[in-house]
Protein backbone atom coordinates (compact mmCIF):
# COMPACT_ATOMS: atom_id res chain seq x y z
CA UNK A 1 0.00 0.00 0.00
CA UNK A 2 3.43 2.27 0.38
CA UNK A 3 2.42 2.87 -3.24
CA UNK A 4 -0.99 4.11 -2.97
CA UNK A 5 -1.89 7.71 -2.33
CA UNK A 6 -4.02 7.99 1.09
CA UNK A 7 -7.54 9.38 0.97
CA UNK A 8 -7.33 12.85 0.80
CA UNK A 9 -4.98 12.85 -2.10
CA UNK A 10 -6.99 10.42 -4.07
CA UNK A 11 -9.92 13.05 -4.14
CA UNK A 12 -7.81 15.18 -4.70
CA UNK A 13 -6.36 13.73 -7.42
CA UNK A 14 -9.63 13.11 -8.80
CA UNK A 15 -10.77 16.50 -8.41
CA UNK A 16 -8.23 16.47 -11.03
CA UNK A 17 -9.48 14.83 -13.48
CA UNK A 18 -11.58 16.73 -16.51
CA UNK A 19 -13.64 13.88 -17.62
CA UNK A 20 -14.54 10.22 -16.91
CA UNK A 21 -12.29 8.93 -19.23
CA UNK A 22 -9.19 10.57 -16.99
CA UNK A 23 -10.93 9.21 -14.19
CA UNK A 24 -10.98 5.81 -15.51
CA UNK A 25 -7.18 6.10 -16.82
CA UNK A 26 -6.29 6.90 -13.37
CA UNK A 27 -8.52 4.07 -11.45
CA UNK A 28 -6.28 1.85 -13.90
CA UNK A 29 -3.11 3.10 -13.25
CA UNK A 30 -4.61 2.57 -9.22
CA UNK A 31 -4.63 -0.88 -10.08
CA UNK A 32 -1.16 -0.98 -11.70
CA UNK A 33 0.24 0.11 -8.01
CA UNK A 34 -1.28 -2.45 -6.01
CA UNK A 35 1.96 -5.26 -5.06
CA UNK A 36 1.93 -8.38 -6.85
CA UNK A 37 -0.54 -11.63 -5.46
CA UNK A 38 0.91 -14.58 -4.35
CA UNK A 39 -0.18 -17.07 -6.59
CA UNK A 40 -0.49 -19.35 -3.40
CA UNK A 41 -2.83 -16.90 -2.53
CA UNK A 42 -5.20 -16.84 -5.48
CA UNK A 43 -7.25 -19.76 -4.02
CA UNK A 44 -10.94 -20.12 -3.99
CA UNK A 45 -11.43 -19.28 -0.62
CA UNK A 46 -10.07 -15.26 -1.48
CA UNK A 47 -12.04 -15.27 -4.71
CA UNK A 48 -14.61 -12.80 -4.40
CA UNK A 49 -18.08 -14.18 -5.97
CA UNK A 50 -20.57 -11.77 -7.74
CA UNK A 51 -17.92 -10.63 -9.49
CA UNK A 52 -17.85 -10.92 -13.40
CA UNK A 53 -14.13 -10.73 -13.32
CA UNK A 54 -12.03 -12.78 -11.34
CA UNK A 55 -11.05 -10.55 -8.20
CA UNK A 56 -9.04 -12.31 -5.24
CA UNK A 57 -9.27 -10.08 -1.87
CA UNK A 58 -6.71 -11.44 1.17
CA UNK A 59 -6.69 -9.69 4.58
CA UNK A 60 -5.39 -10.25 7.68
CA UNK A 61 -5.24 -7.92 11.07
CA UNK A 62 -2.27 -6.66 11.67
CA UNK A 63 -0.22 -6.46 14.67
CA UNK A 64 -1.57 -2.66 15.49
CA UNK A 65 -5.58 -4.28 15.35
CA UNK A 66 -5.49 -3.08 11.97
CA UNK A 67 -6.43 -4.64 8.89
CA UNK A 68 -4.21 -5.47 6.05
CA UNK A 69 -5.05 -5.94 2.22
CA UNK A 70 -3.75 -7.78 -0.19
CA UNK A 71 -5.57 -8.17 -4.10
CA UNK A 72 -5.86 -8.87 -7.51
CA UNK A 73 -7.96 -8.99 -10.26
CA UNK A 74 -7.76 -10.14 -13.84
CA UNK A 75 -9.51 -6.81 -15.23
CA UNK A 76 -7.33 -3.59 -14.78
CA UNK A 77 -10.05 -1.26 -14.23
CA UNK A 78 -11.67 -3.51 -11.45
CA UNK A 79 -8.45 -4.24 -10.11
CA UNK A 80 -7.76 -0.42 -10.29
CA UNK A 81 -11.32 -0.02 -7.94
CA UNK A 82 -9.80 -2.66 -5.76
CA UNK A 83 -6.87 -0.05 -5.00
CA UNK A 84 -9.93 2.44 -4.31
CA UNK A 85 -11.65 0.49 -2.07
CA UNK A 86 -8.11 -0.87 -0.10
CA UNK A 87 -6.90 3.18 0.33
CA UNK A 88 -10.61 4.22 1.83
CA UNK A 89 -9.64 1.04 4.27
CA UNK A 90 -6.69 1.35 5.04
CA UNK A 91 -5.22 1.39 8.54
CA UNK A 92 -8.63 0.46 9.45
CA UNK A 93 -9.51 -1.61 12.80
CA UNK A 94 -12.25 -4.62 11.96
CA UNK A 95 -14.85 -2.50 13.68
CA UNK A 96 -14.34 0.67 11.29
CA UNK A 97 -14.70 -1.46 8.39
CA UNK A 98 -17.77 -2.76 9.53
CA UNK A 99 -18.49 0.60 10.41
CA UNK A 100 -17.99 2.75 7.20
CA UNK A 101 -19.82 2.40 4.31
CA UNK A 102 -17.56 3.56 1.77
CA UNK A 103 -19.96 4.14 -0.77
CA UNK A 104 -20.36 7.75 -0.93
CA UNK A 105 -17.08 7.73 -1.92
CA UNK A 106 -17.61 6.74 -5.00
CA UNK A 107 -19.94 8.94 -5.64
CA UNK A 108 -18.15 11.80 -4.33
CA UNK A 109 -15.05 10.81 -6.84
CA UNK A 110 -17.67 10.77 -9.39
CA UNK A 111 -17.28 7.14 -10.28
CA UNK A 112 -20.23 5.72 -9.34
CA UNK A 113 -22.34 7.11 -12.12
CA UNK A 114 -19.83 6.35 -15.12
CA UNK A 115 -19.42 2.33 -14.07
CA UNK A 116 -21.62 -0.46 -15.88
CA UNK A 117 -23.87 -2.45 -13.79
CA UNK A 118 -21.65 -5.65 -13.87
CA UNK A 119 -18.78 -3.47 -12.61
CA UNK A 120 -21.12 -1.85 -9.64
CA UNK A 121 -22.43 -5.39 -8.84
CA UNK A 122 -18.99 -6.45 -8.44
CA UNK A 123 -18.08 -3.17 -6.42
CA UNK A 124 -20.84 -4.08 -4.17
CA UNK A 125 -19.51 -7.62 -4.04
CA UNK A 126 -15.97 -6.47 -3.49
CA UNK A 127 -17.42 -4.59 -0.02
CA UNK A 128 -19.67 -6.88 1.31
CA UNK A 129 -16.78 -9.35 1.36
CA UNK A 130 -14.65 -7.08 2.85
CA UNK A 131 -17.03 -6.42 5.45
CA UNK A 132 -17.58 -9.54 5.92
CA UNK A 133 -14.35 -11.08 6.55
CA UNK A 134 -13.97 -7.77 9.22
CA UNK A 135 -17.00 -9.06 10.79
CA UNK A 136 -15.37 -12.54 11.26
CA UNK A 137 -11.78 -11.17 12.79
Amino acid sequence: MANLPDKEKLVRNFSRCLNWEDKYLYVIELGAKLPALDDTERQAGNLISGCQSQVWIVMRLGEQGQVEFHGDSDAAIVKGLLAVVFILYHQMTPQQIIELDVRPFFAELALSQHLTPSRSQGLEAMIRAIRSQAARF
